[in-house]
């Protein structure tokens, strides 16, 4: 799980500024809509045929570039940057490690997460709504309830690790 996490972290390119500019909770709560809307593309091929690849494509470009797109916080005081301070302690667990209970829930949420891909995947294959709404549901509801984790992770992790505390301002 991990070492997959570590190869999307590189794939994203993320060092420290862009880590830094991540924080600005635009761009956290803009990252939310993209499953649904990458959904909505995927099933507009009825629609408009192989026109659904510009929306799919502006959207995974919007997915590279999202956690550079905003200025750096002047606060981050506030939840969605806590998260994404929870997402560099995670991933920084090999150096920091985090409690067990955190690393046992966490990897719980993102099997909840990839299971809702199935139906969602099927669902957008057969062009069946109830299966797609299902999938999406139970991804997004694994995906935040994971946020709030990571939150917590960092609220756990902060006292501990200076430089995690220093991220806060």
């Amino acid at each position: 799980m991990m070492k997959f996490a570590h190869q999307l972290e590189r794939l994203m390119a993320m060092d420290d500024a862009t880590w830094e500019r991540h924080a600005n909770p635009w761009s956290g709560w803009t990252r939310i809509p993209i499953l649904p809307l990458l959904a909505l593309s995927f099933w507009s091929r009825v629609w408009i045929g192989w026109w659904c690849l510009v929306p799919f494509l502006v959207l995974v470009v919007w997915t590279f570039w999202n956690p550079r797109a905003f200025a750096r916080p002047a606060s981050t005081n506030n939840w969605m940057s806590k998260v994404t301070f929870g997402e560099r302690v995670w991933l920084n667990a090999d150096v920091h490690p985090i409690p067990d209970h955190h690393a046992r829930m966490t990897s719980y949420l993102s099997v909840m997460a990839g299971l809702g891909l199935v139906p969602l995947m099927w669902g957008l294959w057969a062009l069946n709504s109830w299966a797609v709404v299902l999938g999406l549901v139970v991804t997004v509801v694994g995906k935040l309830w994971q946020m709030d984790r990571m939150v917590w992770i960092y609220e756990d992790m902060k006292g501990q690790v200076p430089e995690y505390a220093a991220w806060s301002r």
